[in-house]
């Protein structure tokens, strides 16, 4: 084998490592800005998605539902370090199936667990999001 085969192989395998080390990052990993994003399956056909974002102090909580059906009725519930902060309904839009709930929560002092938590009225389907700030 000669030098310039060698180096064509040493590349391609640092290539490799780098891509696989790229795909194997937690689905959890922080996004711009200090946010933090968390992402997860319902207990049946549906998924969410849980966003902590810093807010002039406070803590923005987006929490998403995507189900990918239209007209379907939700009870959610949001809390940060076991105390609820937002119970409220949403149901699904068109045209992607899902819904969104913005809200505001205090930072407290060191992390702050939330707990992001949607029920489907017409068939009990679950879906939790948890994410530490």
């Amino acid at each position: 084998m000669n030098d310039k085969m060698r180096r064509a192989i040493g590349s391609a395998l640092l290539l490799g490592t780098i891509g696989a080390a790229t795909l194997s990052l937690p689905a959890g990993v922080a996004a711009k800005d200090g946010d933090i994003i968390r992402r997860g399956d319902c207990s049946g056909a549906a998924d969410w998605k849980l966003k902590l974002s810093p807010e002039n102090g406070r803590i923005e909580v987006e929490f998403e539902v995507d189900q990918n059906i239209n007209g379907r009725v939700w009870d959610i519930t949001l809390k940060r370090n076991g105390n609820t902060f937002f119970t409220g309904t949403r149901t699904t839009q068109a045209p992607s199936g899902s819904f969104e709930v913005r809200r505001l929560t205090n930072n407290g002092a060191g992390s702050d667990f939330v707990v992001a938590r949607a029920v489907a009225r017409s068939n009990g389907q679950v879906c939790r999001g948890t994410a530490t700030f």
